[in-house]
Formats: C-alpha cells, sequence, structure tokens
C-alpha cells in the first residue's frame, strides 16, 4: 500500500493525481473495507496511503507522508469522514490547510454532499462542503456536550441516592486503635503501625487524620 512508497515525487510533468486515505484505530481492526471502496472509486492500489493509529491528531506516519505528495488539483478520498479525525475541530483547520493553501480537492465517500472538486460545482460546491462540514461540527459539539451534560446528571442523580463513587473505602482492622495509640505515644512508626493494620502508610496516616 501506499505506507510503502518512497516520498521522492515525480520528475518532470506532473498530472492532477487521485489519492485515497484509510485509517483504523488499532492494529486488530481491518483497513479491508476502506481500500475496497477507495479502489471502487478508482483509487490507483499505489496511491492509497493507510494508517493503524488514533485519529487524536494527525501525526500519522502515512498520513504526512500523503500530504507531501498533495499538490494543487490533487484530490483525496477517504470512506468517512471520522478517517481522516476524531477531532471535528481538528477536521476542520486540517480541511481549511488541505482545500484553501494546498488548494486540493476532497471527496468523503460516505457523505456526496462533501465533494470539492471543480467538476461538482466549483466554488458552490467547495462552499457546500465546507458549510456541511460546519453543521457536522455543531452537532458533533452539541452531541458531546450533552452525553457530558446526562453523565453529571445521572452522577448527582446517584449520589442522592447515597451512591459513592471511587475507590471502596478501606475498613479499618481491629488493630488499628491499638496501633493508634501505640504511634501516639511513639512507640511505633507510621510504616510499622500502618504495617500492623496490614495497610499502606499513606493510609494509615489518613485514617489516623480521620480519627
Amino acid at each position: 500500500m501506499g505506507e510503502k512508497r518512497s516520498d521522492k515525487g515525480e520528475k518532470g510533468a506532473r498530472g492532477e493525481r487521485v489519492f485515497g486515505y484509510a485509517r483504523v484505530s488499532t492494529r486488530d481492526q481491518n483497513l479491508a473495507r476502506q481500500i475496497d471502496a477507495l479502489r471502487e472509486f478508482g483509487v490507483s492500489e499505489r496511491d492509497i496511503f493507510c494508517d493503524k493509529a488514533s485519529g487524536r491528531d494527525f501525526c500519522r506516519p502515512s498520513y504526512q507522508r500523503l500530504v507531501r505528495r498533495l499538490r494543487a488539483g490533487d484530490t483525496l478520498v477517504i470512506k468517512s469522514i471520522d478517517r481522516l479525525g476524531r477531532s471535528y475541530q481538528d477536521i476542520i483547520e486540517e480541511w481549511r490547510c488541505l482545500t484553501k493553501e494546498r488548494r486540493a480537492r476532497i471527496v468523503v465517500l460516505d457523505m456526496p454532499l462533501l465533494d470539492t472538486r471543480e467538476d461538482r460545482g466549483g466554488l458552490t460546491g467547495e462552499l457546500i462542503a465546507d458549510i456541511v462540514l460546519q453543521l457536522l461540527s455543531y452537532v458533533a459539539q452539541v452531541e458531546r456536550d450533552n452525553i457530558r451534560q446526562r453523565q453529571a446528571e445521572g452522577i448527582a442523580a446517584a449520589r442522592a441516592r447515597g451512591v459513592r463513587f471511587g475507590r471502596p473505602r478501606i475498613e479499618r482492622p481491629e488493630a488499628f486503635e491499638h496501633a493508634r495509640r501505640a504511634y501516639g505515644a511513639r512507640e511505633l512508626t507510621a510504616a510499622e503501625a500502618a504495617m500492623m493494620c496490614g495497610v499502606s502508610r499513606a493510609t494509615f496516616l489518613r485514617w489516623m487524620r480521620d480519627a
């Protein structure tokens, strides 16, 4: 695939090229479905670049090699917008860099409106794609906010019912009272008293503060 290719550009006249990009988050996931879709679109196998990496940022080896090869007028094809990245804010910025600075075209197969090729309406097609991308970003952000709100409401309701979160508190053993008195009388160190109770020094000292 594309990740094995050299970064050296072609010498002489260079026509517009169509590149494909596929990504999965983990090594045990399969790229085949994305690659099949790119081939069906017409992307040559030698121009398909693949990463098995998280979408949290764009520091992925094959993606970076692909971007270095992109020239004005070239087309980048991806199966779905989340293959480009995970954060819509980052995707919007990357989309701007690719389409405005590098003047490349982008086609998202799962969403025909995200297609900036000139034969799909020129500036009008590019404007529609930008609007759709902004709308997707807004919807994704609202959904994230709603999830956080539902989580906060669920936690508040659970706490009101007496549910405790975090690590369960360690019950103090019967030996704690003897260890506490011995520690207070300087007969034992904190480490020795903790060992007597079968807990860490930090836990024993916390028990002392709460006693």
